[in-house]
């Protein structure tokens, strides 16, 4: 175990919607870790505090280096929800020599926190984590992948129901992660480039059958997936709209299609579809996502406590223990 693990994990907006899962699902998974939740409404972290159970708070500013903490304040990680344009709870983790977790930095605005890590290399773990549910993309297509001598192609298009974009703090991610970038990255034929126009678009068949129209979008999972495979061509697209689910009448869920083309372990070419849905939406498998990720920092699960250094997911956690515990919260995994 962690020599950090009797200290807090802080999570930073812990009383936002999907920051308050994810501590829920920390507990669930590590009912002793001692948990505090940050933000700038203590009123509201103290009632998330409350429903987690062996939590504290603290007030957060992100204009400070200090993050407006005491000097005497210890922790064994730090793990952020909202998008931090001073980066101070980086610096905050790299002075404490503790895992730093993010998971709101889209792939054309790595640039600042991966410079933090070359001057500061042995400084603490960082995981970036700002992946399509916190991995379940990326750790999932890796999963499947397993089947294949060599990989062609894979695609991969989410959905996300319009009723399903979470708190403010997320649809202020969303909003400049899918307008401030004039392009959107793609590898094809084995070379990077950057998709505008019908490049970015294309169709395919959804999860209820029904003609699904999709735009490319650029996490870091595809930035991931180059470098775990050898694929010649990756993207990742994305629609917003109605669900499946709601189409039908019913709550909102989000649906994730993953398809691979490639050589099979038996020699046969051929190309795969999987079918990954959440009926209750995207934030309890971004909360188990961020509570898997914090386990594995920490060495509670997969491992020992992560050494200093610059990682992604797929590095860390095994695809097959993700997908068990996302399974355990709801998810819905079928071969099509």
């Amino acid at each position: 175990m962690s020599t950090h693990t009797q200290k807090p994990v802080l999570i930073i907006g812990g009383s936002g919607l999907v920051g308050a899962q994810a501590a829920k699902a920390l507990r669930r998974l590590h009912p002793g870790l001692p948990i505090t939740i940050g933000g700038r409404n203590l009123a509201r972290a103290d009632a998330v505090a409350r429903e987690v159970g062996g939590a504290d708070t603290a007030r957060i500013d992100l204009e400070r280096p200090d993050l407006g903490l005491p000097a005497s304040a210890a922790y064994s990680a730090v793990v952020i929800f909202v998008k931090d344009d001073t980066l101070n709870s980086l610096r905050y983790a790299q002075a404490k020599g503790i895992p730093y977790l993010g998971i709101s930095t889209n792939l054309f605005e790595v640039g600042p926190e991966v410079a933090l890590y070359i001057h500061n290399p042995t400084s603490a773990p960082i995981l970036m984590a700002s992946h399509w549910l916190v991995g379940m993309a990326t750790l999932a297509t890796l999963h499947f992948a397993r089947e294949f001598q060599s990989i062609d192609a894979i695609e991969i298009a989410a959905v996300l129901d319009e009723e399903d974009m979470g708190g403010p703090a997320a649809y202020a991610d969303f909003e400049r992660m899918t307008k401030s970038a004039a392009g959107t990255l793609l590898l094809k034929d084995g070379k990077w480039l950057w998709a505008h126009g019908d490049e970015a678009k294309r169709t395919l068949r959804g999860v209820d059958g029904g003609e699904l129209s999709v735009q490319a979008y650029s996490p870091l999972d595809v930035m991931s997936l180059a470098a775990a495979t050898d694929a010649r061509s990756i993207r990742f697209d994305l629609a917003v709209g109605q669900s499946a689910s709601r189409k039908r009448g019913e709550p909102f869920s989000t649906e994730l299609i993953i398809e691979i083309t490639g050589r099979r372990q038996d020699g046969t070419t051929g190309r795969v579809r999987h079918e990954l849905v959440h009926p209750a939406g995207q934030a309890p498998a971004t909360a188990m996502g961020v509570a898997v990720a914090t386990e594995r920092l920490l060495g509670l699960a997969g491992g020992p406590p992560v050494a200093p250094g610059l990682y992604l997911p797929d590095v860390l956690i095994d695809p097959a223990y993700l997908l068990r515990r996302l399974e355990e919260t709801g998810l819905q995994l079928r071969r099509a």
